[in-house]
Order: structure tokens, then C-alpha cells, then sequence
């Protein structure tokens, strides 16, 4: 079946996709016949949000570095989940004997030690942390792309796993991408109140039996299971930006946790369905095929700086406002 948003610009796509949305909505349009920018709207609208769910926290923590070197040493989780399953898969393809059980299990390993290992070095070791950060995940990330290098033998595949590759995402992670939204929504939900007393005042939640060095581990894992569910549409580098930039926009904002939380989820959300009808608009106007995952990321941080300068001018505007009342007076 031919893709519908072929030949649409930017205005156009918008139109095609409520129109079919609305008759997904009525039964009238299966799962299955889902077309390719659709899929990638779903895919990069939930890894978006399950970005913006972790990263308000990582973000409030000061965990951004930690978070830094688990998009980076995933790749050695990922590398590792393939080697193993191929030996017992006669396929010559790096993407399809991945299985989403054995890749969450390869980030839930990857996470801890890279956690682990960190902690090791600052504690035992005594290296400054952010040291310690630095080492890992450079060591753990050059033996990923030495392991890619010496199995692969294809440099696109490889690439592909580095840098993501949106176009070739299916129907399928649509279904593993909002699983691991649900359970992040569902852990937050239930443990809201944990999340938020171990990141505020850590000494006040031991007090009320929570325990700051657990939470910070669930955090870890969250974080490796998102960058796991989104490696495929930004690969392991970008993926970094959907747990940042969204929530560094929305404090410039607010100052409300809830209000964080929701806003990071729709800044996030919203730069992923318009980078997909920008992406097909370059496409169909331009003929030019760029990064879908680039193009959300590029738009993510183009937010951020005019939010941040409108930021900026707000108290040059409150200042000379008042300043031409007092003259007037």
C-alpha cells in the first residue's frame, strides 16, 4: 500500500493525519496499515514523553552526566544482546533477532553497572564524580563500537545503531515504546510521592523510610529502558536530548513539579509531530531526506533558546514598562 503523506507539504501532512486519525479513532483504519510517518510520530511522541517523565527527574537530581553515560554504555547492552541471541539465530541481520525482553534485560544490566562502576570509582577509588562518569561510559561506549566493528561487518547497520534510523521503524515499536510509556507512567504514579521527597530533601525521606539510593537506581534503570525503546528511531547519542532539553525548556517556565512534568511531556511531544511533517515537507518541497530524529532534536533546541530569550527580555519589558509609567507620572 502506497504511503499517503507522499507528495504532502507541511500544511498537508496535518491534514492527512487528523483525517486518518479520525478514522482510526471510528475502526475504520487497522493497526496494521499504520503508515511509516505515523508510526514515527507514535514512536518518537512516546519515547518523548517517557524522556520527559525521567529527565524532570534526572534533571532535578543533577544526574544529567550519569544520564549522559547511560545513552552512551547502552549501546554496549545492545551489541551484547545481539551476540548472545545470535547464537541461537541463524540471521545475518543485526535489528531483527533483538527481542524487546532481551534488550530491556541489557539495559537493566548495562544501567546497574554503569552505575555501579561509577559509584566504585568515586567512593572506593576517590575520583571526583564527574570523572568517574567520564571514564566509564568511555571505556564502556569504545568497547560497544569495538564490538559493533568487529560483528557487524556493516557499517550502515552500525550507524544505524549509533545515529537511529526512523524510516525503518514498524508497526511493532510502536507496541514496545508505549509499554515501557506505561510502565514509567506507572511507576511515577505509584511512587510519585518517593520520587519527589528522595529528590528535595533526601535526609527527610530516610527519616520517613525512603531511600534516596534506591530511588536514584529505579531512576537509572528508567533511563536505560527509555534510551532502549527509543535507540531505534535516534539511536543512542541523540537520545540524550529527549531527557534534557524538554525539561530545561519548561523550567524556564515553571517552577511547579506537576506543572514541569506535563509541560515536558507536551514541548517534547509536540516537536516530535511537527519534526515528522517537517521532515516529509523537506522531502516532498525539497527532495531532501534528513534525519527525522535529527530534525525533532534540532527543533527541541531551537524551543529552548527562544524560550530563553524570551526569558531574557521579560525583565528588560517589566523594567522599561515601569520606567515609562514613572516618566509619564
Amino acid at each position: 500500500m502506497s504511503n499517503p503523506y507522499f507528495g504532502q507539504d507541511f500544511i498537508g501532512f496535518f491534514g492527512v493525519f487528523f483525517m486518518r486519525l479520525w478514522a482510526f479513532v471510528c475502526g475504520n483504519l487497522p493497526f496494521d496499515a499504520l503508515a511509516t510517518d505515523e508510526v514515527q510520530i507514535v514512536v518518537l511522541g512516546a519515547v518523548a514523553a517517557s524522556g520527559a517523565l525521567v529527565g524532570t527527574f534526572l534533571v532535578l537530581r543533577r544526574m544529567t552526566m550519569l544520564a549522559n553515560a547511560l545513552s552512551h554504555t547502552i549501546l554496549l547492552g545492545i551489541i551484547s544482546a545481539y551476540l548472545l541471541m545470535r547464537l541461537f539465530s541463524d540471521s545475518s541481520n543485526l535489528m531483527a533477532p533483538l527481542s524487546v525482553p532481551a534488550l530491556l534485560t541489557a539495559a537493566f544490566l548495562t544501567g546497574i553497572a554503569t552505575t555501579f562502576l561509577t559509584q566504585f570509582l568515586t567512593k572506593v577509588i576517590k575520583l571526583q564524580e564527574d570523572a568517574s562518569i567520564g571514564l566509564v561510559f568511555s571505556i564502556l561506549f569504545s568497547l560497544g563500537i569495538v564490538l559493533i566493528t568487529l560483528f557487524t561487518r556493516n557499517a550502515h547497520v552500525g550507524t544505524e545503531l549509533v545515529m537511529g534510523n526512523a524510516d525503518a521503524l514498524k508497526p511493532s515499536d510502536v507496541r514496545d515504546v508505549l509499554a515501557i510509556l506505561g510502565v514509567n507512567l506507572a511507576l511515577f504514579f505509584l511512587l510519585y510521592h518517593g520520587f519527589k521527597i528522595t529528590t528535595f530533601d533526601p535526609q527527610l525521606a530516610r527519616a520517613f523510610g525512603f531511600s534516596p539510593l534506591l530511588f536514584n537506581y529505579l531512576l537509572m534503570v528508567q533511563t536505560s529502558a527509555t534510551a532502549i525503546g527509543g535507540f531505534r528511531a535516534v539511536g543512542v547519542l541523540m537520545i540524550l536530548a529527549f531527557f534534557i532539553i524538554p525539561t530545561l525548556t519548561a523550567r524556564l517556565l515553571t517552577h511547579n513539579l506537576s506543572t514541569l512534568i506535563w509541560l515536558s511531556i507536551g514541548i517534547g511531544v509536540s516537536a516530535s509531530f511537527v519534526g515528522a511533517a517537517l521532515s516529509r515537507h523537506l522531502f516532498t518541497i525539497y527532495g531532501v531526506g534528513l534525519s527525522t530524529g535529527g530534525i525533532v532534536v534540532t527543533l527541541l533546541g531551537v524551543v529552548y533558546l527562544l524560550v530563553a530569550l524570551a526569558k531574557l527580555q521579560m525583565p528588560r519589558y517589566r523594567r522599561s514598562t515601569l520606567h515609562l509609567t514613572s516618566a509619564s507620572e
